[in-house]
Parts: structure tokens; C-alpha cells; sequence
């Protein structure tokens, strides 16, 4: 007989953006790892959710929901202090103000400084840079409770092979407690702003404008034939020539924006090349402020960046369709990696990011659209967005797929961890 675990539930509500609305009965808040084990032992059907970021259904269940947030905060930093050991509940903008204040950095985060560890790291979820892997590439371990309710860990140094299919698993293995993330010495970063760049340098010089520093991003609307914002951060100990006040005829900006030009750029981390630490530049937003009300829908695809400016033609190709539902549209690159469920798995990659309006009835149609006109240059979606891809070809992207099934039966044989998305994706 199972034991009803001394844990706090709340009755779960939806994702942070209101779209999706969590089937679970509830949502189990274990205080400790024994905990946890209860919990799980506990029930027939579990996913782990953590901020709930997410705008696909990735997280949700039938079961129960298990959220590690409030399990004891755990920062250990390494004797040798090349690593650090983390809670898994634990935010990226808390986690990085900590190392920060020891001397240490990440070596990137994402956009949103709000989201949990653990749930990045599960969805393959990045930053920018050409030479930076996502978020994921900094686990060198990771500790996690199996659908059994086992204690387990996978580290790269001791199980290389479990550890690749382990790390961004999407939560089909357990429910993750710790991991273990690589440091580096704290830098500096300096992030400016540049106006109006013609979309016919994206065309001929997509590359230069992708390494201009240490993390790009480029904001467009396709409305228009330019893109209207790239934001350049440059680790000031790079020694970065400047780019100066034109480059590649676009204007350094002047004023402080908001990637939605309309906002106020009151929530954003400091532009204008001022230099600060890179926990306040790397993210788009500020830690303490809230980004956007979440009105909002999201789709990301990862294409391999030697396909990157015929992919570009082919989303320009669509502006009249995508102009019209779109918010703001963010054109970012990540590194290669060996983790078997990474979008950026084996290949550099583009990323190609779209923030819709609140209207899925509106919007899935176009996001077909863009299924249809990206298919020629194998995308690979971000698990935690909107998408509409056959399931057959998401899977002939993942050449690893096969030994991330053989991992999931070993830990999970009897698919408690499952849930209609990831079985639909990944076959049971």
C-alpha cells in the first residue's frame, strides 16, 4: 500500500502563459529528498515541473506533478572551484548572484533569468553565442529520483553514455534533485545596441554578424526588410575591437529598448556599452522585474547554421503571414553538444524564435507554415514551445533516439514519467 507522502500540495492551475491548463490532480511539494522518494513511490503517473515556463504541454500529467521547489537551497562550490553543486528547484538569476558574489560565472544563460535549473536544463534551453552551448553543456552531474523512487546519479567523468541521455531527458527518467554545473572565473560583459540593420547583410554577412560578440541576438518583426534590433554583449576581457556607431549600416542606439520595441525597457538588463557583470547582461530581462504578463504563445527551431540564411529566406518568404500574429521574432546561435535529446545535438545551430500573439486558433496554422518551410533544413524544435511537427519527423533528427528508449525503459519500465507529448515524440 502506498503511504501518502508529509509533503505540501497545492491543486495545480496552468503554465505561466495560460495555455496550458495541467491535468494533474494535483501538485506534490516534497521538502526533502525521503521526501520526494515518497512521492514518487506514491503514484501511478508523475511529471516534474518546475517554473513552468514552458509553452508546450511538456510538463503535464494525469498523475501527480512534483515540483523540488521547496527542497533546501544548495550551493556547494567545488574545493577546486571549477564546479558547483546545485538544488535543482533552484532559479538561473538566483544561482548565478551567488556565484557571482564568489568570484564565479556560468558560462551563458538564457533570456530569462527566472527559470529553474533543473527545467532548462531538461528542455535543452539556451542563450546565444557561436561558440556556447545551451544551458545544458555546463552539467558535468546530476542526482535525480527514478520512477521507482531510486536514488540515482549520472556523471559524464564516471557513466559518459547514461550521462549524455540523462542530462536533457525531458523528463521522462525521474524527477532531478542536484546537479552539477561546470564554473569559470566571474567576467565582465557590455552590451550595446544596434538600429535598423538591412536584411540584405543577414543575407551576405549572416556569419560576422553572429560572432560580432560573445552573445548576438537579432530582433526583427519581418515586416519591414530590416531587422530592427541586434544586440551585441561582448566580454570586455575579449579585447573586442568597436564595432563603432555604424556597422554593417545599422545605428548604435542612442536609448535603452525592450525586444517588443513598443515596451518599456524598464525590465531589461543595461544596454548602451555600459560594462557590468555578466549574470546582469547575458539575460535579456532583470531578475526583478517581470518580463511580460505572459499574454503570449511561443515556437523556437534549431537548424543547422550551414543552412542558416536559405532558412532566413524562407521565414522572410512567409512575412505576410507571420507579420501579423507576431510580437517580436529573436534570431539567436548555440554550439554543438553530445546530449543525446539536445536540439543542437551533433550540429552548430541557428535558432529561430518567434513570440506570437495570445491566439492559437490564429496562430497554429502559420506555425505549419513555417513546419512546411523549414522541413528542407532538418529543424529541430525547442521542447518546451509550440510546435506542430509530425512526430516521425522530429525523431529522424534524433540519431540517438533509439539508445535515449533503452536508457528511459531501464530507468522507467513501466512509463511513469510519460506523458501524451513525450510518448507522441519519443515512442514509449
Amino acid at each position: 500500500m502506498a503511504h501518502e507522502p508529509p509533503a505540501g500540495t497545492d491543486r495545480p492551475g496552468t503554465n505561466w502563459a495560460g495555455n496550458v491548463h495541467f491535468g494533474a490532480a494535483r501538485i506534490v511539494r516534497p521538502r526533502t529528498v525521503d521526501e520526494l522518494r515518497l512521492a514518487v513511490r506514491g503514484t501511478q503517473r508523475l511529471r516534474a515541473l518546475g517554473t513552468a515556463h514552458s509553452f508546450s504541454p511538456i510538463a503535464d500529467t494525469t498523475g501527480d506533478l512534483v515540483s523540488v521547489a521547496d527542497m533546501p537551497p544548495r550551493v556547494e562550490i567545488a574545493a577546486d572551484r571549477t564546479t558547483v553543486t546545485v538544488s535543482a528547484g533552484m532559479r538561473h538569476g538566483e544561482l548565478a548572484t551567488r556565484l557571482h558574489a564568489d568570484g564565479l560565472a556560468l558560462h551563458n544563460l538564457a533570456s530569462l533569468p527566472h527559470i529553474s535549473v533543473a527545467g532548462a536544463v531538461a528542455t535543452g534551453t539556451h542563450g546565444s553565442g557561436v561558440r556556447n552551448g545551451n544551458l545544458a553543456t555546463a552539467v558535468t552531474a546530476l542526482e535525480m529520483v527514478t520512477a521507482d523512487g531510486e536514488l540515482v546519479t549520472l556523471s559524464r567523468a564516471v557513466d559518459p553514455g547514461r550521462f549524455r541521455g540523462g542530462v536533457v531527458a525531458l523528463g521522462c527518467l525521474g524527477v532531478v534533485t542536484s546537479l552539477t554545473l561546470r564554473v569559470e572565473p566571474t567576467y565582465d560583459i557590455a552590451q550595446t545596441v544596434y538600429e535598423d540593420l538591412p536584411f540584405g547583410h543577414v543575407a551576405t554577412d549572416l556569419d560576422a554578424i553572429l560572432s560580432a560578440g560573445y552573445s548576438v541576438s537579432l530582433f526583427t518583426t519581418w515586416g519591414d526588410d530590416v531587422v530592427d534590433h541586434v544586440w551585441v554583449k561582448c566580454r570586455v576581457d575579449d579585447a573586442a575591437a568597436d564595432l563603432g556607431p555604424i556597422w554593417m549600416d545599422a545605428r548604435r542606439a542612442t536609448r535603452e529598448w525592450h525586444p517588443i520595441g513598443r515596451m518599456s525597457p524598464a525590465a531589461c538588463t543595461p544596454q548602451l556599452g555600459v560594462p557590468g557583470p555578466w549574470h546582469e547582461r547575458l539575460p535579456h530581462f532583470r531578475l526583478d522585474h517581470t518580463p511580460s504578463s505572459g499574454s503570449e504563445l511561443q515556437t523556437e527551431y534549431l537548424v543547422p547554421r550551414r543552412f542558416g540564411v536559405e532558412a532566413l529566406h524562407a521565414v522572410h518568404a512567409l512575412r505576410a503571414r507571420i507579420s501579423p500574429l507576431l510580437q517580436v521574432s529573436e534570431i539567436r546561435t548555440v554550439a554543438a553538444d553530445d546530449l543525446w535529446l539536445s536540439p543542437a545535438f551533433g550540429v552548430d545551430c541557428l535558432c529561430v524564435h518567434f513570440t506570437w500573439v495570445d491566439d492559437a486558433a490564429a496562430v497554429l496554422p502559420v506555425v505549419a507554415a513555417l513546419d512546411a518551410a523549414l522541413a528542407p533544413f532538418e529543424p529541430r524544435p525547442h521542447w518546451g514551445k509550440v510546435f506542430t511537427m509530425a512526430p516521425q519527423a522530429v525523431q529522424a533528427r534524433y540519431p540517438r533516439l533509439a539508445d535515449f528508449q533503452a536508457l528511459r525503459h531501464e530507468l522507467d519500465p513501466t512509463n511513469r514519467c510519460g506523458n501524451p507529448l513525450v510518448d507522441r515524440y519519443l515512442g514509449v
